[in-house]
């Protein structure tokens, strides 16, 4: 990276409005990327103050740690674990990665789930889910060998663990949603 580059970028994320955080790949890039650019910080504090959307890893790396790559400390917002499907889980035999649509069924009301029916289908792409600790944060459940989490949040954080991006018009919504919300649960 060009010197300076890290704090100019500091300062974006700062300055935003509203924070995305999306990622795919693995736990260990992930944090080491975040380490490396002084973001591991900042996102910390930011997700603190403004209105905020982890998408797939960055959902996942808002958990205390991933058993991916023999095991990866995370950033630690939320006390849990990020955990491994297994091939056959409760005597499913299950495809790893989990890819493809599949529904979320909402367990908490949200802003960020108006105007989208309960149980609409979202595309998925992971071989990991997030079992936070605090059963409270589970905004809403998926099935998949288990139920799990597949969006957490509270206060001004909401995150999930399928792609909006690519899940239509639920996903649009949802994108559309965080756009008015105000961090407000």
């Amino acid at each position: 990276a060009k010197p300076g580059c890290s704090r100019v970028l500091h300062g974006t994320v700062r300055q935003a409005d509203r924070i995305v955080f999306p990622g795919q790949g693995a736990a260990k890039d992930c944090m080491r990327a975040l380490s490396e650019t002084g973001l591991a910080e900042i996102v910390t504090e930011v997700s603190t103050e403004k209105p905020f959307l982890g998408i797939c890893m960055g959902m996942q790396v808002l958990m205390t740690s991933s058993e991916e790559n023999q095991g990866t400390p995370c950033l630690d917002i939320y006390p849990g674990q990020v955990r491994h499907f297994s091939e056959r889980m409760n005597n499913e035999r299950l495809k790893i990665p989990h890819m493809g649509w599949n529904t979320i069924a909402e367990l908490q009301a949200h802003p960020l789930f108006d105007r989208i029916p309960d149980n609409s289908h979202f595309y998925f792409v992971h071989s990991y889910y997030v079992d936070p600790i605090d059963s409270a944060l589970t905004l809403g459940q998926t099935h998949y060998g288990v139920d799990f989490s597949a969006a957490i949040g509270r206060d001004n954080i909401f995150a999930m663990q399928c792609h909006p991006e690519k899940s239509a018009q639920a996903g649009l919504q949802l994108l559309a949603n965080f756009i008015q919300w105000d961090g407000q649960a």
